[in-house]
């Protein structure tokens, strides 16, 4: 066992920050965004074996616990020493690990899980989904973020977009402007496309839940099809009200993170719909778990993104592949709102899905040259 282990025993890791320009600035209620940070990691094992994982958020430190910068700190600092010499093909012994070392710091640890699975993958010649135990879809349904605020361009960017067939589903960011100015905005949106799109609303987190009860009830009458955390996280007996009171379904985002919190949220009836992430989960078997628990309470599931690039993407792809039941599809449209990647190949999008890669691990290369121009010590 001993011989076994040294011969895939992790060797290096590597965690490098890499700034990429996005098509457009794009507006939350937090924060806007002019350009997306990603850490991206390389773990090297002593086979020869290489696999890579990705961590990224939104807005730096507007958005929660974790900045960039912190998760390259975090690894370099505690988790990565952590792993050097461990075996590379326990996945799971080398995550109770990082357990014992770091409390929190979910981002950092999907990252390392995802290059760990990448490897395995690699190492196996089965793709990841497949380590999981199967694919039930190859292609993932995506919405669009229209985050422009301006109404006008938001209908002819969805017009353009159902046109080519990449997207029929479309999110609004709300929650910077009054109430009133927010559901005029939208309304006008799904009055434009109607029937031939769904629209939902992602008010992350902006609302108290007074301002959330009449926003809700105009949103509801407009006909909008999903409210996304509409009141502070740590309200969730708010959220629970607001649930009991609508017909249009409630969607937990910021207040579900693993499946302690998907009990709790089950428990007091507070959402009909639950935004999985593999990095606020911890990694993707962290996300098996929060959705194992909403599938058991009858509550509905969507695959939601931290904007991530193609890497972080393609993860959560094999991970929300393997989810029996889906409901809401997915926001995995991170790559596409990047102006550059630093992948050999970027994700395929058409007829309103994403494409699974093939491959073994992943499915993806870096591209070195990308990667060498858009690292930020390229100096």
């Amino acid at each position: 066992m001993a011989t076994q282990a040294s011969a895939t025993a992790i060797e290096s890791i590597e965690a490098i920050l890499v700034d990429l320009p996005t098509i457009r600035p794009h507006q939350l209620a937090m924060a806007t965004m002019q350009r997306q940070t990603l850490v991206i990691v390389r773990l090297r094992c002593a086979d020869g074996v290489e696999g890579i994982g990705e961590a990224t958020t939104i807005g730096g430190l507007s958005y929660g616990d974790e900045s960039p910068e912190g998760i390259k700190l975090t690894i370099d600092t505690y988790l990565a020493p952590a792993l050097l010499g461990q075996d590379a093909t326990n996945v799971h012994a080398a995550m109770a690990r990082l357990a014992k070392v770091a409390r929190g710091n979910r981002f950092a640890k999907s990252a390392l899980e995802t290059a760990l699975l990448d490897a395995q993958g690699k190492r196996l010649g089965v793709s990841l989904s497949t380590l999981l135990g199967g694919a039930v879809r190859d292609t993932l349904p995506v919405l669009w973020t229209l985050a422009s605020g301006d109404t006008a361009r938001d209908i002819d960017e969805a017009e353009r977009l159902l046109a080519e067939r990449r997207h029929n589903t479309f999110k609004l960011k709300i929650g910077r402007r009054s109430v009133r100015e927010d559901v005029a905005h939208v309304s006008a949106i799904k009055r434009a496309l109607g029937e031939r799109a769904r629209v939902t609303v992602d008010v992350n987190q902006a609302w108290n839940e007074a301002d959330a009860a009449t926003g809700i009830a105009m949103l509801e009458a407009a006909g909008i099809d999903l409210i996304e955390q509409p009141t502070p996280r740590e309200q969730r007996a708010a959220l629970a009200r607001l649930a009991a009171r609508f017909v249009v379904p409630i969607m937990a985002d910021e207040a579900v993170c693993g499946p302690e919190d998907a009990m709790e949220l089950a428990r007091l009836g507070a959402a009909d719909v639950f935004a999985l992430k593999i990095a606020k989960s911890g990694g993707i078997f962290g996300m098996l778990r929060t959705a194992a628990v909403g599938d058991a309470a009858g509550i509905a599931l969507y695959g939601g993104t931290m904007l991530e690039g193609s890497v972080g993407t393609i993860a959560a792809a094999h991970g929300f592949a393997t989810l029996p039941q889906l409901a809401w599809g997915t926001e995995l449209f991170g790559p596409l709102l990047l102006k550059d990647d630093v992948v050999a190949e970027r994700p395929v999008y058409r007829d309103f899905a994403l494409h699974l890669p093939q491959g073994p691990g992943l499915g993806m290369a870096l591209d070195e040259d990308k990667l060498a121009h858009y690292r930020r010590d390229r100096a």
